[in-house]
């Protein structure tokens, strides 16, 4: 009796399957595993919410004349179909993926007739609605997988980042709309050109060492010429958004915490061809030079914590009186008449190569007289390497006061860097931007030189 009690169900299973035929596909789908309880109400659950958050939206962007007769559904049709994709993707672990096709391309065909309706009553309208129903069914598909995305919980929130997304996407027309009708021909033109210099160009130089001494890098020359078109590429960007006075200032902050020497040279560039805006460009550079002490002090602070006490009053002087010219920069760029602004092309790759290739010359120059001077030339060293970049001189000073030298004396280099890094930006910003320009960053930088130089002696 036990063995026939345990063998009937058995043979009831065997008989109930015998006439299907596994197939390839069939065995794969049933080798999926299966879906928890809990999960199984959760993953419904969120589907609808996804399908009824972008519902929601359509609802509220609908047309509020009763006349026009092209909504196709908001907040209870998009939850509908989301549920759909859902429950077909449940129902396919059983009968194969076609179940998932055939109702994807039933609401397609739903959408498809509802527009050729539209089109015939000569509405006028795009195709948003629809592909905003496509996105809820599939987001509702999605939500009901096991095996795309694991594990549950980074399911869970990809379909909700991607219902959230799609909802702020749609709910942007307002914006969106008034900005696209901005953009002209070379506005993507220029956008083309930095980002083919930047994610096709750049990730194909090679990262090593060559030339003399060794101090050539093409990679990180190459990162210096995209940084500088990208702060170029920004600076053209904020002004078309935020007007030249704004724009630029952000700018400057901006640019300031990646490279304020890329910045004088984009700046400066611009201000010979359009002296109208002589400082508005200035309030950018020397607001990026502002940002410039506060950076270096954050480096400090970060490797070697002791040596600040040391370095930042000159640091703090500086950028504080550079903040003081910035205020008097934007109070006079202000009253800068409202005339129309024509841009050129922002990316000036030019530009960008010929620093590049100071930049080269400069490195060398640097590791050269690391080489020869040897550790006794802290303060030659600070003033050679300042002329190109103050990150380095700045991390390198901080790490040899960890390993004996005396704090003071790499405090001093490191003001020296900083100090020298202004005068090359200033002799930079005369020789591309002009005698008034240039002699209004010349005032701007002798301040903040002078500021830097009494709390240096004031700290001794």
């Amino acid at each position: 009796m036990r063995v026939a009690a345990h063998a009937g169900p058995e043979h009831s299973k065997a008989r109930l399957e015998s006439p299907r035929v596994p197939t390839a596909e069939s065995v794969a789908w049933a080798a999926e595993p299966a879906l928890e309880s809990y999960e199984l109400y959760l993953s419904l659950a969120l589907a609808a919410a996804a399908g009824l958050l972008i519902g929601i939206e359509r609802e509220q962007s609908a047309p509020r004349d009763e006349s026009v007769e092209s909504f196709i559904g908001g907040a209870r049709t998009h939850p509908l179909v989301a549920l759909a994709g859902g429950l077909s993707v449940l129902v396919s672990r059983e009968t194969s993926w076609p179940v998932v096709a055939v109702a994807f391309a039933a609401v397609a065909a739903f959408l498809v007739v509802n527009y050729a309706q539209d089109v015939r009553r000569g509405a006028d309208r795009g195709l948003t609605s629809e592909a905003a129903f496509l996105v809820s069914f599939l987001l509702g598909a999605l939500a009901l997988t096991t095996d795309v995305i694991r594990p549950p919980a980074n399911k869970y929130l990809t379909v909700a980042a991607v219902a959230v997304l799609v909802t702020a996407l749609l709910s942007a027309k307002p914006t969106l709309n008034p900005l696209v009708r901005r953009l002209s021909r070379e506005d993507l033109a220029a956008t083309l050109k930095f980002l083919v210099l930047a994610v096709v160009v750049l990730p194909l130089l090679p990262d090593r060492a060559y030339g003399p001494l060794g101090a050539l890098n093409p990679r990180q020359i190459g990162i210096l010429v995209v940084l500088i078109a990208g702060i170029s590429f920004l600076g053209y960007a904020a002004i078309r958004i935020l007007g030249p006075q704004r724009g630029l200032g952000l700018t400057g902050l901006v640019g300031g915490l990646a490279s304020s020497t890329a910045v004088t040279l984009s700046m400066s560039a611009r201000a010979r061809a359009e002296p109208r805006l002589t400082d508005s460009f200035a309030l950018s550079v020397v607001l990026a030079s502002s940002v410039m002490f506060v950076r270096m002090g954050v480096l400090v602070a970060l490797t070697n914590a002791p040596l600040l006490r040391a370095a930042w009053p000159p640091l703090a002087a500086m950028a504080a009186a550079g903040l003081l010219v910035s205020f008097w920069l934007y109070r006079r760029s202000k009253e800068t008449p409202k005339a129309e602004l024509k841009l050129s092309n922002p990316v000036a790759l030019s530009q960008a190569l010929k620093f590049a290739l100071f930049f080269a010359v400069v490195l060398v120059g640097s590791k050269a007289a690391a080489t020869y001077l040897g550790a006794g030339g802290a303060y030659a060293a600070g003033a050679i390497a300042g002329t190109a970049d103050v990150d380095a001189i700045t991390l390198s000073m901080a790490r040899l006061a960890h390993n004996g030298l005396a704090p003071k004396v790499a405090a001093t280099s490191v003001f020296v860097a900083a100090a020298s890094n202004t005068v090359v930006k200033a002799i930079i910003a005369a020789s591309l931007g002009g005698w008034v320009y240039g002699r209004r960053i010349a005032t701007a930088f002798g301040i903040i030189l002078a500021a830097g130089g009494a709390a240096a002696l004031w700290g001794r």
